[in-house]
C-alpha cells in the first residue's frame, strides 16, 4: 500500500463528518479528466506517508475529527486496505470509501466485515460509453468495444442492496456527457438513495487537457432529468 498524503481536515468528502482524507496511489482506470493523473500514473514518484504516521495524526485528533474518508487512486487495488481500515476503526472513527466500483469483491469482503459506514462510487458516464469515458475501452477483432462492464455492475447492485449509506456520483464533462447521458443513467440507477454531479474543473495534474465542464444552468438541467429517478439529487463544484 502506498499512501501519498492526507487532507487533515474537511467538511466535504464525508457528508455530514468534519473528516480527514488518505490518498492511496495507483488506479486501474484511465480516466482522461482525471485531476489526480500523478497519483494514478505515477505514485512511485510521490512521496509516501506511512500507516504509524497516519494512525499517529488520528490518534491526536480524536474528539475533532468524526470520520475518514478512503480515496485515491483506486483504494480497493491494495491488499492491505481492510487492515487500514479495522486499525483506523478501531481509535472509533467512520469510514467512507471512495471507489471507481471495478473490484466488487473487495468491496463485499469490506461490508461484510462491517468495515465500512459509508460508501461513494463514481459513475463515470452512460453503459455504453463507459470504457471510452475510463480511458480503457479496447476493441475485440469483430471492431466491437470490449470493456466488460459486469464488475461495475456488479458493485452498483451490492451497494444499492448493502443497507449502508452511499451516493453515487458523476464528474460532468462537457465532451463526454449530454442529456441522453443522463437519462440513460437515471434509467440504469432508477430508485438509488443519492446521485450527485460534480463540475469537471481544469487541474494541472488533470491525465489530459482540453477538457471543460457545463455552467449551472446546465447542470440543473440535467438534475431535473434525473430527479424522478433517486431520493436525492445535488450538484457540486459550482
Amino acid at each position: 500500500m502506498q499512501i501519498c498524503g492526507y487532507n487533515k481536515t474537511t467538511l466535504l468528502d464525508y457528508p455530514e463528518h468534519v473528516a480527514a482524507t488518505i490518498f492511496l496511489g495507483g488506479c486501474n482506470f484511465r480516466c482522461p479528466f482525471c485531476h489526480n493523473g500523478d497519483l494514478v500514473q505515477n505514485p512511485h514518484m510521490l512521496p509516501s506517508v506511512s500507516i504509524d504516521e497516519i494512525l499517529a495524526f488520528l490518534k491526536k485528533r480524536t474528539g475533532i475529527l468524526t470520520g475518514v474518508c478512503i480515496t485515491g487512486g483506486e483504494p480497493t487495488l491494495s491488499g492491505e486496505l481492510p487492515e487500514l481500515i479495522m486499525r483506523i476503526k478501531e481509535l472509533g472513527f467512520s469510514v467512507k470509501l471512495d471507489t471507481n466500483g471495478s473490484k466488487p469483491d473487495v468491496l463485499e469482503y469490506l461490508i461484510e466485515r462491517h468495515l465500512l459506514d459509508y460508501i461513494a462510487m463514481d459513475i463515470k458516464g452512460d453503459r455504453a460509453h463507459y470504457g471510452k469515458i475510463a480511458g480503457l475501452t479496447g476493441f475485440t477483432d469483430r471492431g466491437e468495444a470490449s470493456f466488460d462492464l459486469s464488475p461495475i455492475e456488479a458493485s452498483v447492485n451490492l451497494i444499492r442492496s448493502c443497507g449502508l449509506s452511499y451516493e453515487f456520483r458523476t464528474t460532468v464533462v462537457r465532451e463526454l456527457h449530454c442529456k441522453a447521458s443522463f437519462e440513460q443513467i437515471g434509467q440504469w440507477l432508477h430508485g438509488s438513495l443519492s446521485y450527485f454531479l460534480q463540475n469537471y474543473k481544469e487541474s494541472p495534474n488533470v491525465i489530459q487537457k482540453g477538457f471543460h465542464g457545463y455552467k449551472k444552468e446546465e447542470l440543473l438541467e440535467f438534475i431535473q432529468i434525473l430527479d424522478p429517478h433517486f431520493g436525492q439529487t445535488g450538484i457540486r463544484g459550482i
